[in-house]
């Protein structure tokens, strides 16, 4: 009886150890041609973005031909659609906003900044983007927000300091929408600030004649 037990659980140990060995082949397979898919995708969605950045830079020379920038757009839009997880793909998606916002395209230009925002992979990209995202908000002329492009400025320089990339760019460009916005107290509390963390940032002069001009009393 022993040995028949013991045959038994042999038996199913052996058809339990296949099971897990099979399993795990299986896995290692799913795994593997994962890896080969994902190494082929950034591959071949790197000769993409080289190829829409070779485009682009046609577009961009002093002879560029007709239809350029059109060319170009239309590269980047298919490398930001088609690789979505191309390890470049923010910068793809933040030059696609800017060759958009130097069209006049501004709500196109925006989402592509969006775009590039959730896909940086960097400080400093999520930064650009941010401030692109405001640039787009202040610059349509049918309905020009700015207290979104306040909130984006804003954003650009959240947790940062006086030192940090772009944060005098934008508390310059959130004082002037707070300005063009009608918020005058708050347009002069932000140039001061930047005075005081940075009294001699290269926009210094231009900043205390924006104080002084907004102190001074309204013509009636």
């Amino acid at each position: 009886m022993s040995e028949l037990l013991a045959a038994l659980q042999a038996s199913r140990w052996g058809r339990w150890a296949g099971r897990a060995l099979l399993a795990l082949a299986l896995v290692g397979l799913g795994w593997g041609g994962w890896v080969l898919w994902s190494t082929r995708a950034e591959s071949h969605g790197a000769v993409a973005l080289a190829q829409a950045r070779l485009l682009l830079a046609q577009a961009q020379a002093p002879n560029a031909a007709p239809g350029a920038e059109g060319r170009a757009q239309k590269a980047l839009e298919e490398v930001v659609a088609e690789y979505p997880r191309l390890s470049s793909g923010a910068q793809a998606a933040y030059q696609l906003g800017n060759l958009r916002f130097a069209a006049g395209q501004y709500p196109q230009a925006r989402a592509a900044f969006q775009i590039a925002k959730a896909r940086a992979r960097s400080a400093s990209l999520v930064s650009l983007a941010s401030l692109g995202i405001g640039f787009t908000f202040e610059a349509e002329k049918a309905e020009k927000n700015y207290e979104a492009a306040e909130k984006s400025y804003a954003e650009t320089i959240k947790g940062a300091g006086p030192k940090d990339f772009l944060y005098e760019e934008a508390m310059s460009d959130m004082a002037r929408v707070q300005e063009l916005g009608g918020k005058r107290a708050a347009a002069v509390e932000t140039y001061q600030k930047i005075l005081k963390e940075l009294p001699d940032g290269r926009r210094a002069e231009e900043m205390r004649a924006r104080v002084a001009m907004l102190q001074s009393p309204a013509k009636p």
